[in-house]
C-alpha cells in the first residue's frame, strides 16, 4: 500500500468494476454504508460531453464512528463521510484510494475528534489492504 499525505491507496489487480464491487464488501465489513456513488465518468460525458476514463467516488459512513464525532464537534459534517476511490490511470491500470482521516482532520483541535479519526484511519487501510 502507497500513501500520500492525505491518503493511502494502491494498484490492483482486479478490473474497474470488480474492484467496486469488492471494495463496496470490504466497506461493508468493516461497518461501513455507501451513501453516495459518484460517477465523474458519467458526470462528466453528461454535463460537459467529454470522455473521461472511469473514476468513482464513494461516500463512505461508519455510522458509530459518525455518531460519535457529530456529537464532540458540530461542523465535523464539513468532514464526512470519507471518500474512497477507484479509477483507471494513465497506464490503464485501476487503483483504489481512501481519504486518510488522521490527515484530514488534524486541523481540529479536538482530541475525541482524533481518537475517532484514528479508528476510521485502521478500518479504511483495512479496506484497501484487502484489495
Amino acid at each position: 500500500m502507497e500513501r500520500t499525505k492525505y491518503s493511502f491507496w494502491k494498484k490492483v489487480d482486479y478490473d474497474f468494476e470488480e474492484t467496486i464491487n469488492k471494495i463496496q464488501e470490504e466497506l461493508k465489513k468493516e461497518g461501513f454504508g455507501v451513501l453516495a456513488d459518484l460517477d465523474f465518468q458519467a458526470t462528466l460525458k453528461t454535463k460537459l460531453n467529454v470522455d473521461f476514463r472511469p473514476y468513482r467516488v464513494l461516500a463512505a459512513c461508519n455510522p458509530p464512528n459518525a455518531y460519535k464525532a457529530l456529537q464532540a464537534e458540530d461542523q465535523i459534517g464539513l468532514f464526512l463521510p470519507c471518500n474512497v476511490i477507484v479509477y483507471v490511470n494513465g497506464n490503464n491500470e485501476v487503483i483504489a484510494a481512501a481519504i486518510d482521516p488522521v490527515s484530514n482532520m488534524s486541523i481540529i483541535d479536538n482530541e475525541e475528534i482524533r481518537k475517532v479519526a484514528e479508528v476510521i484511519q485502521g478500518k479504511l487501510k483495512n479496506v484497501i489492504e484487502k484489495l
